[in-house]
């Protein structure tokens, strides 16, 4: 299995993100996401497209941008062109779900749903086939540095049984809580993409703590 490894920027130290994403890429990391808050959908607000733009700057990796925000379809173009390489859309966002992945796609960009964690899993699984990724949120969106929620292994298998079926190289992320403690059972649940950001960047340990995890992933 190709495990990913996804430092999550909310928890880098934006003072010095140079060195945090090098630190990360050093490690190994294979992607960064990027939570996009607009303090309306999740009481919190994080940065728009220049961020993004500027992490576009500092590294060649893939940027998997998460779009927390009420009205996906008005920023897409925006977070696209800053050089998103995937942009995730909330099923709970009001708007027609087909409309943001074309809008998505249109830019050359790779479509990904998600759902929060009192969202019935049964919502995304018609829109397995139309995406590229789906991430499986196992804290609530908002805030970094929450506890894991221990429903979210189930939640991770029904997505990986309902993908087999109809998408079965999806990217079946997770993101909240993750670290070495359960990296090997957010695996074995079915999840083969790791979005980390406490984990990843304390005490400016990135590289030690990417290849940690991964040690951790691939049961090491």
């Amino acid at each position: 299995m190709n495990i990913r490894i996804a430092p999550s920027i909310l928890a880098a130290d934006l003072a010095c993100l140079g060195e945090e994403i090098s630190r990360a890429a050093e490690g190994g990391c294979d992607t960064f996401h990027l939570d996009i808050m607009d303090w309306h959908f999740v009481p919190n607000l994080s940065y728009g497209p220049h961020v993004v733009a500027a992490v576009r700057r500092l590294t060649d990796l893939p940027l998997d941008v998460h779009l927390m925000v009420d009205n996906p379809l008005d920023m897409i173009e925006a977070f696209a062109d800053a050089g998103s390489d995937y942009i995730t859309v909330h099923v709970e966002a009001p708007c027609p779900m087909e409309e943001a992945f074309e809008a998505i796609t249109a830019k050359g960009v790779r479509p990904g749903i998600t759902m929060k964690p009192d969202r019935p899993v049964g919502d995304v699984i018609p829109y397995l086939g139309d995406v590229d990724l789906c991430l499986v949120m196992s804290v609530f969106p908002g805030f970094g540095g929450q506890a894991f929620i221990e429903e979210s292994y189930g939640r991770i298998r029904a997505v990986a049984d309902a993908a087999s079926g109809v998408n079965p190289d999806l990217i079946i992320s997770v993101d909240g809580g993750v670290g070495i403690g359960n990296a090997a059972r957010l695996i074995a649940s079915g999840a083969n993409y790791l979005v980390a950001g406490t984990a990843v960047f304390r005490n400016h340990g990135a590289r030690e703590n990417v290849r940690l995890l991964r040690g951790a992933a691939e049961g090491a």
